[in-house]
């Protein structure tokens, strides 16, 4: 009797077949190498967490947290970001520490879903954490870090959108005195980037029209550096003043870096990470329907673990990367080797002395092979190289 469940995976997971298997280790490799080459140190934490702690705190809803009980009574989560945990060690194992640490990391996160809809309850993220600098020059970093990582993990088309949560929450909180139900409201529809209806609630809004028409030019405030003048224009208090010298040094400083052809500005930018409170950035590529990296400083983050710290770092969607490079081809470079019974021990040595030297080997009987041809074919199309042994056709 069929199970009816025998076939199906839980709401949002997903199996990594053969292929996008190995797409996915060639690119986590070319993302090490780089962010290790930038003086950064891969760390692990485990799968769960506590809720009271790493659950409460991290940005993730609770709907979408996964949650069990362990044998004491602890209510436990599948950590949902990379963030909060990193956090938990560098306040604990590595407070005494010489600052700024520099962390990176490499795992899978879990969110739940309630529909299927698309969105993965598993998946990848590699990135870094920057921990103990406060300065542009770590954001520019962080920023900077991103962009070589993913130039090379091979993608050379994409955007990194940067702006800045301090300037609409100082904007809105001036605009609206203070009215925090609207505020939150406004703050939704830009992180949906529904400007649609954005622009629709600010007209139902019981506010001046000047007020009015300044929340709605905040939507003119994307594009390159151009943008710093008409911000600063519309800046209604010093805290987006500063907001916009913060953007400005930092392109100053990613110009330095020699990555400012990836860089736009988008003034209307939020996330729907509480912890982010100053430069915030996503990152987007050609083709691709959803985002494929994001980051910022969220210095909010370690003092609720008792540090008094600030921090930045970036996270890159492992899955959509592999996507968004969209590679056919199947870079299964194994040597196949084809054996009988009287050619079975050579075929075992040669596999051996491939394998000494590096290569994957595979050594298959050709009594299992239902089409030796068939066979033949399949390793001719996806592997370097294939050997027969003992009479068997090459």
């Amino acid at each position: 009797m069929v199970k009816r469940l025998m076939f199906e995976k839980p709401l949002g997971m997903r199996d990594t077949l053969p292929f996008f298997y190995r797409q996915k280790a060639k690119v986590r490799k070319q993302l090490s190498e780089e962010i290790i080459a930038h003086g950064y140190s891969f760390m692990d934490t485990p799968f769960l967490e506590y809720h009271e702690t790493v659950g409460e705190v991290s940005a993730t809803l609770d709907q979408q947290l996964f949650k069990l009980l362990d044998q004491q009574g602890h209510t436990l989560v599948l950590r949902p970001d990379m963030t909060a945990p990193i956090a938990r060690v560098a306040a604990s194992q590595l407070k005494n520490s010489e600052f700024p640490l520099r962390l990176a990391y490499d795992g899978p996160v879990f969110r739940a879903q309630q529909t299927e809809g698309g969105k993965p309850a598993q998946f990848e993220q590699v990135g870094t954490e920057l921990i103990g600098d406060h300065s542009s020059f770590g954001d520019a970093e962080v920023i900077a870090l991103l962009v070589d990582s993913l130039k090379k993990a091979g993608l050379d088309d994409f955007v990194i959108t940067v702006g800045h949560i301090g300037y609409v929450k100082a904007f809105f909180s001036d605009l609206l005195e203070d009215d925090d139900e609207t505020i939150d409201r406004l703050l939704e529809y830009l992180y949906r980037k529904n400007y649609v209806g954005f622009r629709e609630a600010v007209k139902q809004l019981s506010i001046k029209h000047d007020k009015q028409q300044a929340l709605l030019q905040l939507l003119s405030l994307r594009g390159g550096e151009e943008i710093f003048e008409s911000s600063r224009s519309l800046a209604r208090n010093q805290s987006c003043m500063q907001a916009v010298n913060d953007l400005k040094q930092l392109y100053r400083l990613l110009k330095q870096h020699g990555v400012e052809r990836y860089i736009q500005f988008d003034l209307n930018l939020i996330s729907h990470m509480d912890y982010y409170t100053g430069i915030l950035f996503e990152g987007y590529a050609p083709n691709l329907g959803a985002l494929l990296c994001n980051g910022g400083r969220y210095d909010a983050l370690l003092p609720s673990f008792q540090l008094n710290a600030s921090a930045t770092g970036f996270a890159i969607h492992v899955e959509r990367l592999v996507e968004a490079l969209n590679e056919s081809e199947d870079n299964d470079e194994r040597i196949g080797i084809i054996v009988d019974d009287d050619s079975f021990q050579r075929g075992m040595e040669k596999a051996k002395e491939y394998r000494k030297n590096g290569y994957s080997v595979l050594l298959q009987h050709v009594d299992q092979i239902p089409d030796v041809q068939s066979f033949k074919q399949e390793l001719a199309n996806t592997e370097d190289m294939t050997e027969a042994g003992g009479g068997q056709d090459e």
